[in-house]
């Protein structure tokens, strides 16, 4: 008998991954990408080690792909991409205009992440580091200033970059950035809009005899593993999430070359940050009466240990009295409030970090009863930890 003709195998989608993988960032996405083609593909990807002024493969200009996953730097760049007439979805907003749907960050909120981690550090002096280059740390730089004037403070400023700047050599700029940190007066915490900027502020630090964190505590931003561990001290940094970015980039290109959705020219879609990867350089509590630092020192370190004000009225040796006038004057919260903050942090922290029961985590986070814990936590987060860990899940 003649064998029957085999059947045509389905067409693969083609794509091109333009994502500089230099930075952890990078780097991330494209797993978050991995991840979504391994869930849903197969597709043919194009992705080479690229940083982000690597160029437009001259090759795709003539390229019978599908689509193509884009982290721009330049006007040249986006226009050979428009070009291309493929659907395009961009992965770094610039200072350039461009039309393709975008996915990433939302800069508003990793700048009102790092105020408020500051401000819970007990911090009443605030200063940003500002790269003014793209308007991105711009915006990461503003909502940091503007939530802490909505809470009644200042924010000193020190930019560098940006058009019509000029450029110093390396050791001018620290020269000059070390004089800045020498002028500001002390405790003060200090946001760098991205590591890099964390990792110069804190070397122009060391070269100003400036003690890190005791006087200046710094935190920047997208938890670029190298530069974040390689700093002294290690630099604290709001953790970006990148796989999570690149996981929505690929779906919704998915849904465009299937022409299932075709989304509008410009369309955002902004996801929240992860959180502060806390490391040495803002690991520590910034108030100015030596008693209460202390308390909220044993806090920090035992607020899942099922401690309660007694205790820490008792460490401190202050009456409780005192100590809940004294807190609540110096950081607005009382003994029993900053207690159940710490708590709450954790539990998020591990619904979102891990697979533990609630039971597990209510026992890790010094809770007696779980379903305690689940009920006080729908009312602080107006969702149940179930529903947060579905929402808020590090993918």
């Amino acid at each position: 008998m003649p064998k029957a003709p085999r059947s045509k195998p389905a067409r693969i989608p083609q794509v091109a991954v333009l994502v500089d993988t230099s930075r952890s960032y990078g780097r991330d996405i494209v797993r978050g990408i991995r991840r979504y083609v391994a869930e849903h593909g197969p597709w043919s990807l194009y992705l080479e080690p690229r940083d982000l002024r690597s160029r437009f493969p001259d090759w795709l200009k003539d390229w019978p792909g599908d689509g193509i996953l884009s982290r721009t730097v330049d006007a040249a760049m986006l226009r050979q991409l428009k070009a291309t007439k493929l659907p395009v979805i961009e992965l770094r907003t610039t200072v350039l205009p461009h039309s393709f749907p975008f996915v990433g960050m939302d800069n508003r909120i990793v700048g009102t992440r790092v105020a408020e981690h500051l401000r819970n550090r007990g911090f009443q002096r605030f200063a940003c580091y500002l790269d003014t280059a793209e308007a991105f740390f711009v915006e990461r730089s503003e909502y940091f200033a503007q939530t802490l004037r909505a809470h009644g403070f200042e924010c000193s400023l020190f930019k560098s970059g940006g058009a019509g700047t000029k450029r110093l050599r390396w050791d001018e700029h620290q020269r000059a950035l070390s004089e800045w940190l020498t002028s500001l007066e002390k405790p003060v915490g200090v946001f760098a809009v991205n590591d890099q900027l964390g990792f110069w502020l804190l070397d122009a630090a060391r070269r100003a005899g400036i003690a890190v964190p005791e006087e200046v505590a710094v935190v920047g931003a997208e938890n670029d593993n190298m530069l974040c561990d390689t700093a002294s001290p290690p630099l604290s940094s709001v953790r970006l999430r990148g796989q999570a970015v690149g996981y929505e980039a690929a779906r919704m290109l998915d849904e465009w070359m299937a022409k299932r959705r075709v989304p509008k020219p410009g369309e955002k879609h902004l996801l929240a940050p992860g959180d502060i990867v806390v490391r040495q350089s803002s690991d520590i509590v910034a108030v100015e009466d030596p008693r209460i630092a202390e308390a909220l020192r044993f806090i920090r370190q035992h607020a899942t240990e099922q401690i309660d004000v007694t205790r820490v009225a008792r460490e401190t040796a202050l009456s409780r009295s005192v100590l809940e006038r004294r807190m609540k004057a110096l950081i607005g919260r009382s003994p029993g409030e900053e207690i159940n903050r710490i708590r709450f942090a954790a539990v998020e922290k591990l619904l979102t970090q891990t697979d533990l029961t609630l039971d597990a985590i209510a026992a890790r986070c010094g809770f007696t009863h779980p379903q305690y814990m689940a009920e006080a936590f729908r009312k602080r987060a107006g969702m149940t930890p179930g529903e947060f860990r579905r929402q808020r899940a590090v993918i």
